[in-house]
């Protein structure tokens, strides 16, 4: 039975629904899972949760609970990640606050845009410190990784390490089946091909028993049926035909078009909603000790049903021989022609005990290649950053960034990255 790391445990809600996927598979429920977190409290609660999801599976796994990583991590065959490095005070706080100062809005901020290249110059070395732990202690493992940014994070350790990799999103499959919903259609009666970057990926075909299925989108829009949450990504079909993977309101951080703080009429038009992420990281601390005391509860029970999460059909894929096809981010070795090679793609993946094998596409419609190049810019300037130390870099991506670029000027742009790297402190390494 392999051994599964969960590191950052301590995400108890996103363990719990991983747990759950891997335990319900037959095949995997003597499986041992080791969770590992630095927070002793998080993780205790996890470990309860482990059980409980084991119990309401019948499944009997192997659990352990560790804060030492290295022993979490000896002799694993799978690796999953989801931490948060800094975590939201004072990390996400930070993104969000100080480019306010200088006028510059966000919606998440951990993708792109300046808070996406503060989260990757402080995850992108604990990722490599991770790595080099295994490459000591389970050099074979595969590492699932949850974190974002996922495209910066992902590169890095492509370039840095000799771990075998991949990003793992949701948003390939939860856009699909939002879109099924928009035009009534069945998501499993939809057939698809999907590639780009990870939050910037298109749906190259989306089609039915052989019928395209983009002239059933572009009557939601004919028909005035856009939701409102989604305006942004419907107006992007409009304006390039195929329709994008990630939502809205994370999209409108990726280009200079949308959040412009001179113009609040565009917010309103689109429902844009800034600070979205900063919210939400309330309101689900507020809610966090009510949910530990009912998962802690002896008398309560959990139900579990499976998430649309890819993590545990690589596991059971690569541990039973039959095959499944995933959405992974991956080393762009020859799969997309008109993106750089080296950087970090999202590609249809076939799974099997070969392990993971990416699909050549071949080159994408050049207009949607042009449009990731400007974040790829901004991608590869940070991980150049990241693994040289030099601060240059840190200022040419921000330079670069579509949205931070129609906003500041330059003299803006330096000021708010020196601002940003004083106040992170010792959660950055030293750059010089």
């Amino acid at each position: 039975m392999p051994k599964i790391t969960f590191i950052g445990a301590g995400s108890t809600v996103f363990a719990k629904n991983l747990m759950g996927d891997i335990l319900s598979y037959p095949e995997l429920a003597d499986s041992t899972l080791s969770l590992f977190d630095i927070d002793e409290d998080r993780l205790s609660t996890s470990g309860v949760v482990a059980h409980k999801v084991a119990d309401a599976l019948g499944a009997h796994p192997t659990i352990e609970c560790t804060t030492d990583r290295r022993a979490a991590l000896d002799g694993a065959d799978y690796a999953i990640c989801m931490i948060q490095v800094a975590g939201y005070k004072p990390g996400t706080v930070i993104d969000f606050e100080i480019p306010k100062k200088y006028g510059l809005r966000a919606t998440i901020a951990d993708t792109l845009g300046i808070g996406g290249i503060m989260r990757g110059l402080r995850t992108i070395p604990v990722l490599l410190d991770m790595c080099r732990d295994m490459e000591d202690l389970c050099p074979d493992v595969t590492f699932l990784n949850y974190v974002n940014p996922m495209a910066m994070n992902t590169w890095a350790i492509n370039r840095a390490t000799s771990i075998k990799t991949v990003g793992l999103c949701h948003s390939v499959q939860g856009t699909a089946q939002q879109l099924a919903d928009d035009i009534g259609v069945p998501v499993e009666e939809i057939n698809y091909v999907c590639a780009g970057i990870n939050h910037m990926a298109f749906y190259l075909t989306f089609e039915r028993n052989g019928e395209d299925l983009y002239p059933a989108l572009h009557r939601v829009i004919g028909e005035g049926r856009v939701p409102d949450w989604n305006r942004v990504r419907y107006e992007m079909l409009e304006r390039l035909g195929y329709f994008v993977t990630e939502s809205s309101e994370h999209f409108s951080e990726y280009v200079p078009w949308f959040i412009k703080r001179d113009r609040p009429d565009l917010i309103e038009a689109f429902n844009i909603p800034l600070d979205e992420y900063i919210t939400r990281c309330e309101n689900q601390i507020a809610g966090w000790q009510s949910m530990r005391q009912e998962f802690e509860d002896p008398a309560s029970t959990l139900t579990v049903k499976r998430s649309l999460e890819y993590g545990s059909r690589i596991i059971h894929s690569m541990e039973t021989g039959e095959p499944s096809v995933i959405y992974g981010n991956v080393e762009n070795d020859g799969l997309i022609d008109n993106l750089p090679q080296g950087c970090c793609v999202e590609v249809p993946c076939l799974i099997d005990k070969n392990g993971i094998q990416p699909t050549r596409i071949g080159a994408l419609p050049p207009h949607l290649a042009a449009l990731m190049q400007t974040n790829i810019n901004v991608q590869a300037l940070t991980v150049e950053a990241a693994l040289t130390g030099k601060r240059e870099h840190i200022y040419h991506a921000a330079m670069l960034d579509p949205h931070t670029a129609a906003e500041l000027d330059l003299s803006q742009i330096w000021a708010m990255v020196d601002d940003l790297i004083e106040a992170h402190g010792d959660w950055l390494p030293a750059y010089h």
